[in-house]
């Protein structure tokens, strides 16, 4: 059996060589930092590079995954097929920013710059762009499954054969937002604004639109089975060959002029 002072020296021995290796780790990554800002390597998952300048910066099939990029600058940056899952872009400014195939799934992004951003076909899954800017960007066949996007502006944006299963967009501004083919059964559409939006074809099965501003919006052919549409607004909205099959259109203004009973 061991005795109580060779005991109390092996826990010693062993919490010396912890803050070691704690020391050493933070050290290593504090290098990577350095390098990866000096432009020396495109990995650095879960660093923290906080309000880092990164404008213009060609980060293709970078790994960020996990980073803290919380007010980066990323404006204009290059970020093809980067994996930035699990990163905080909070307050991050994306404008004009190449993220075609990105994966960033269940990254933070509340409140993120993305005028004009190139996202199709990246991976958003889970995200949070709570009050994010999307004007114009490109969202083409991107997968946006259960993102948080209440409160987002999405004017002009393309978002054309997109998945948007179970999505919060709540008060949502799409005004104008191109949205046809698009997948949005069971999404929370509950007072976004979708005037003049296109949603041909969308699927928007058992989606909750209640309140919804869809004046002229174009919904020809869109699945509307089990949706709730009660006091949306759908004047010169365009329902030919939709499916209503279900829905609840209580009190909406229908594009004839008259209100649901």
């Amino acid at each position: 059996m061991m005795s109580r002072h060779r005991r109390h020296a092996c826990i010693a021995f062993m919490l010396a060589l912890g803050t070691s290796l704690g020391v050493g780790g933070s050290a290593a990554r504090a290098e990577g930092e350095s390098e990866f800002l000096a432009g020396k390597t495109k990995a650095c998952p879960n660093c923290a590079l906080e309000r880092a300048a990164l404008k213009r910066r060609d980060l293709s099939d970078a790994d960020l995954s996990g980073a803290n990029l919380t007010g980066a600058v990323l404006h204009r940056a290059k970020l093809p097929r980067a994996k930035l899952a699990g990163a905080n872009l909070t307050d991050a400014n994306l404008n004009k920013t190449d993220l075609k195939n990105a994966s960033l799934a269940g990254a933070k992004l509340e409140r993120a710059l993305l005028y004009v951003a190139d996202l199709r076909a990246a991976d958003l899954s889970g995200v949070d762009l709570s009050d994010a800017k999307l004007q114009k960007a490109r969202l083409v066949r991107v997968r946006l499954d259960r993102a948080k996007l209440h409160d987002a502006i999405l004017t002009g944006a393309r978002l054309d054969n997109a998945s948007l299963r179970g999505a919060d967009l709540s008060s949502a501004n799409l005004v104008e937002a191109a949205l046809r083919r698009a997948d949005l059964e069971g999404a929370n559409l509950n007072n976004a604004g979708l005037i003049d939006a296109a949603l041909r074809e969308a699927n928007l099965k058992g989606a909750d639109l209640s309140e919804a501003d869809l004046f002229g919006a174009d919904l020809s052919g869109a699945n509307l089975a089990g949706a709730n549409l009660s006091q949306a607004r759908l004047t010169r909205a365009i329902l030919t060959g939709a499916v209503l099959d279900g829905a609840k259109l209580k009190g909406a203004l229908m594009p004839d002029g008259s209100v649901h009973p």
